[in-house]
């Protein structure tokens, strides 16, 4: 049976220098001149301190900071946002509003509350015309009446869509590419009229979910295609044509009050309905209204018979939607999933 050893077991030496900072050597492992120096230790002690501080900083900032982005999340629908197209705005606020607007390229919002996923939302869009960069989406929150308000501002990219070069050459009667003195008459009374109701925007939204389809048929023309009447090119093509034969009953996208139901001089018999907050859809080249101004409508509802009156090749049905005075794609708009 062997012995145990009585004898202390050699220290270890140490691995590096850097282990002075965290225990002492005892004093019979250290020969003259290797004990540190009390300003070399502190020194070490104080690069050790920052750097743990700098660790439970960045522990804080990653756990903290995801929490409060999560807390005013903005959403956007689509993700990619392009001109000439309309988006959803989502907004998660970090505390319980009273009520949220905003401004985006020059355009006020106004935000509806949905109970069910906790969020802000509204329909807005962005023109044609808007140039690639990078724009200002600013938000105010409205808190009860002791409280400041909430205000957040987030910046959002706008990128060039891709819009198909079609130029499509038509022949329409001389009077709509040449009118005449009272024919100008008339043309100026029906820019009146626009001028008047297209740029109307009511506070209440009267939309409620997806946009449908105003007739099931195939697609003549799409958005943003370039036109030529009788050799001349025009702007481009606002609107989704659909080809329809004359006669073919017209339903409402979605819920909204009539705005226009008259006759205009190169839209024809016209169909315009506010869904509220700048948000219209227009309904051109009707050979019959089955509305009238003031009604209101539901989605999928009957409002006229396709034609081909005012300035239009043939029968068919132009659709045509406007926010706050810029018109958008009707093909993308139906396509968004709307609370």
């Amino acid at each position: 049976m062997h012995l145990l050893s009585r004898e202390r077991p050699r220290r270890r030496e140490l691995a590096s220098s850097d282990e002075l900072t965290w225990r002492r050597l005892p004093f019979d492992r250290l020969s003259a001149g290797s004990w540190p120096s009390r300003r070399g230790e502190a020194r070490r002690l104080r690069a050790c301190s920052v750097q743990v501080i700098a660790i439970w900083a960045l522990v804080f900032v990653c756990s903290v900071f995801p929490a409060l982005a999560a807390n005013r999340t903005i959403r956007t629908r689509p993700a990619r946002l392009v001109n000439g197209a309309p988006v959803l705005f989502q907004v998660k606020a970090p505390a319980k509003l009273e009520s949220l607007t905003g401004t985006w390229l020059g355009h006020q919002l106004t935000f509806s509350y949905n109970p069910s996923t906790k969020t802000w939302f509204t329909l807005a869009g962005v023109s044609f015309e808007t140039t690639p960069g990078k724009y200002a989406l600013e938000l105010t929150g409205q808190r009860d009446a002791t409280k400041t308000p909430w205000t957040f501002k987030q910046t959002l990219t706008v990128s060039r869509a891709k819009y198909p070069q079609i130029k499509v050459e038509l022949t329409v009667e001389k009077k709509f590419t040449e009118p005449n003195p009272e024919q100008q008459q008339q043309i100026a009374e029906g820019v009146k009229i626009k001028e008047d109701y297209l740029n109307r925007v009511t506070p209440a939204r009267e939309w409620d979910g997806k946009f449908t389809a105003p007739a099931e048929a195939p697609i003549s023309d799409v958005f943003g295609s370039q036109r030529i009447f009788n050799g001349k090119a025009q702007r481009p093509h606002f609107g989704l044509d659909f080809r329809v034969p004359a006669g073919t009953p017209v339903a409402a996208m979605n819920q909204g009050t009539v705005l226009l139901a008259r006759f205009l001089y190169f839209e024809g018999n016209c169909v315009v309905i506010d869904h509220g907050q700048g948000l219209l859809t227009l309904y051109f080249h009707l050979s019959e209204f089955k509305v009238k101004e003031g009604d209101s409508v539901k989605r999928g509802q009957e409002i006229g018979l396709s034609g081909g009156t005012g300035r239009a090749t043939g029968p068919h049905l132009h659709v045509a939607v406007r926010w706050q005075g810029a018109y958008l794609d009707p093909a993308r708009l139906m396509q968004l999933p709307l609370p």
